[in-house]
This record gives structure tokens, sequence and C-alpha cells, in this order.
């Protein structure tokens, strides 16, 4: 027998764990430097009405699907699933979903022990330990594994807590502490020569650009793909709020938490990136455009920080725990995905079900650390560029085409009694249905 299932205990602990998911390292990187790359605040435009009419819509089909099933994404896409193909084709996409967010986590697994070890450096250096600095910033296998299984632990003992003690409690702690942690990075950065060119370069719009394909195309990925959407984590998280919340408004709150840390990331990295350029750090690639990815936080920043005296050696320290921080809130909603499944459809208790899903997935992220350079770009191509479109296209027909309408409503109305008369009601079932099944297609083959 299943142990009980958890259940988020406040409003502020459910958009804490929620945005905790959303908030992960490409948020921090990849949309600043996309914006940067695509008009500026033209871009920062595009984005913003995309995030609301594509992405919002697609969270509210997972958060609805979760409440109403209570469970974990195979037998919730099978319990709103009327015929025997369906059925089958339900378990099919769960079981896709529980695959692939175990393969984005085992490669975030890796990224975030480099931040990790990019914590620890900074610390090195102030009690003068050079060598253990140097091999905290040298990429090697031994130093990424060690990590890797340092980062998974954590993971672990968080998921193994459940629900309330481990998910809840600690994104109620790490995302306040992170969002403190960009504001004070902010101010600071802003004060540093060159970072108002970066701050243009981010917020002074190129209107020519607004209808480019590219930029549209970009600004729709980034939206969507930002909230987590497509592998199962908001559905979970979804299974795990009161029937007493109105979720279109939690909903909305979910996307707007993750949109502004975002636009806040953007405030950060851009100026900091042309301030590194003021100092004589290079940000631009062989073909001209910034640094982005892994690249920007591992040798542009770290160059910056460098550049900046005795102080440099705090700051990188606030920017590492603040990466860290991200790292942990994302992990924790992907592991979560398949730990949920193993304790409601296997038994396991949930304790069993960490340690075990967690063992797998850090077997999976070595093997990826020993033979980095065929498989790493490989399983992020398969995940994110394949996968987790192809996914999120299907929770669009299931809950749109599959699952009926009257039940979607009636989910909805527990927690806001009058959402048949509502904006949301009148809107949200065409968006779901028409427009953003068509949104992740034109992403997917573009």
């Amino acid at each position: 027998m299943a142990a009980p299932r958890g259940e988020f205990s406040s409003r502020f602990g459910f958009l804490m764990a929620a945005s905790g998911s959303a908030v992960g390292l490409g948020n921090i990187w990849g949309f600043p430097t996309n914006a940067a790359s695509n008009g500026g605040a033209a871009f920062l435009i595009a984005y913003l009405i995309l995030a609301f009419a594509l992405a919002y819509p697609a969270l509210m089909a997972e958060l609805i699907i979760g409440r109403y099933a209570r469970s974990n994404a195979v037998t919730a896409l099978r319990k709103i699933s009327a015929g025997e193909r369906s059925r089958a084709a339900a378990m099919l996409v769960g079981f896709i979903g529980i695959i692939t967010v175990s393969l984005i986590l085992s490669f975030y697994a890796i990224v975030s022990g480099w931040m990790i070890a990019f914590f620890f450096d900074p610390l090195a250096r102030i009690i003068n330990f050079d060598s253990a600095s140097r091999w905290l910033t040298t990429d090697a296998v031994l130093r990424n594994s060690i990590f890797v299984v340092l980062f998974m632990l954590v993971t672990v003992i968080i998921i193994r807590a459940g629900v309330k003690d481990g998910i809840e409690k600690w994104a109620s702690r790490l995302m306040p502490s992170l969002i403190i942690i960009l504001i004070l990075l902010i101010i600071y950065v802003l004060t540093l020569p060159g970072a108002m060119e970066g701050l243009r370069a981010y917020l002074v719009p190129d209107f020519s650009r607004i209808v480019e394909p590219a930029l549209v195309v970009d600004a729709m990925g980034q939206a969507f793909f930002s909230l987590s959407l497509g592998v199962g984590t908001m559905l979970i998280y979804g299974s795990y709020i009161s029937k007493e919340e109105n979720l279109p408004t939690i909903g909305g709150l979910v996307a707007l938490l993750d949109i502004g840390i975002a636009v806040l990331a953007g405030l950060l990295i851009l100026p900091a990136m042309y301030v590194a350029l003021a100092n004589g750090v290079e940000i631009f690639d062989a073909e001209g455009g910034l640094i982005a990815g892994p690249g920007l936080i591992v040798s542009v920043l770290p160059a910056l920080f460098n550049t900046m005296g005795s102080i440099g050696v705090f700051v990188a320290l606030a920017f590492f725990l603040l990466m860290t921080i991200a790292s942990l809130t994302s992990s924790i909603s992907m592991l979560e995905v398949p730990v949920a499944y193993g304790v409601e459809h296997h038994g396991l208790e949930r304790k069993n079900a960490a340690i075990i899903v967690g063992s797998i997935i850090t077997i999976i992220s070595l093997i990826v650390v020993f033979y980095f350079d065929p498989l790493f770009d490989m399983v992020v191509t398969f995940t994110t560029e394949v996968s987790q479109p192809l996914l999120g296209f299907s929770f669009c027909i299931f809950v749109a085409w599959i699952w009926r309408r009257n039940d979607i409503l009636q989910e909805i109305k527990q927690g806001s009694p009058e959402a048949e008369n509502g904006l949301f009601w009148k809107v949200w079932p065409f968006y779901v249905k028409y427009i953003c099944p068509l949104a992740i297609l034109v992403v997917y083959f573009q």
C-alpha cells in the first residue's frame, strides 16, 4: 500500500515550490542573452506577451489535471482518458515524461555540480588554499563526479522528507534567499563602469525586429519551456494543491513569479557582461554573438570577478550561491516526478523511492561525465529539443481533446465557484485546444 499523499500546507509554499521549479539555470543565463541577441526590449515585449498568451494556458492544463487526479503523471493521464486507446496513449506519454525528466536531471546535475564547485572556489581563495581553488575551477572527470554525487545527495535528502517537510520547507527558504541575493547583486553591478551599456542592450527596444520570425520563435520557446512544462513537474505539484485553492489565480501568480525573476536576471547578467567587456574580458563568440549557456557562467563571469580585486571574491561567492539555489529548486521538482510514480504506482516508501531513483539518475550522470563529449549534447538535444516539445503538445491534446470539458469546469469551480462566468473560462479552453498545440509545433519544427 502506498503512503498517503502529501499536500502543500499554504499558498505561499506552493508558489515558492512551483516558481522554484520554473526558475532554473536556463532562466538566469538563457533569458538575458536571448533578449540581448534578439533586439533587447523587443524580445522582452514579445516574451511577456507570449508567456501569458501561450505558456500560462499550458501551465494551467497541467495544474488542473494534477489536482483533479491527485496522482502521478501516468495515473493522472489515464484517469482523464475514456477509451482503451487513449489510456494506452496516456501510459506512453506518462512514461516518456518520466524518462525525459530523469534524463534532464542527469545532465542538469552535472551543470549544477559545476555551480557548487565554483561556489567553493572563492571560499578556498579566502583562506589562501590556492591548490584547492585551481582544482575546483579546472574541468576534470574526478571533480565533476564528486560534485554530481554531492548535488544529487542533497536533492534526494530533500525529496525523502516529503511534500510539506521537504519540498515546501526548503522551497520556502531557498526562493526568498534567491530573490534577495539577485536584487543585491543587481544593485552592486549597476554601480560599475560599463553596466549602463548592458542595460541599454537589454531595455532599449529595436522595434524593427519585433516581427522577425526568429525572434518570435525564440520568445515563444523561452516563454513556454521556462515554466517547466511538458514533463509532468507542474502536474505533480498541482496534485498537491488544496481543493479550496483558486487554480487560475495561483497559476497566474506562478507565471508572474517566473517571468519576474527572468526579467530580474536580465538586469544582472547583461550589465555584468558589459562590465566584463569594460574590464577587458571577451563576451562575444566567434560568430559575434554574446557568449551564452555554461560558457557564460564558468568563463566570462568568473573572469569578471577576478578583475574586481578583493570584493570580487565576495561577489563570486554570492553569485554562485544564487546559481546553486536556482539549481536545487529545479532539481527537487524533477526528482519528484519519478519518485511520485514509484510511491503511488509501485507502493514504495518515499524514502526508498527517493534513494533508488536518485541513485539511478546519479549513475546516468556519471556515465555522461565519463563520456562527456559524445553524450552530453546528445542527451540535452533529445530531451529539450525533441521529447519535451512533443510532451507539451501531448498534454494539451489530453486536456483539450480527450478529457471531458464539464469535468474540467467542475474541477476549476471547486476553488473558484464563479469560474464559468469569468474571463479565464471564456478564453482558456480555446487557447489550450487550438493555439497552444499549434504554437508548440511551430517551435518544434523551427
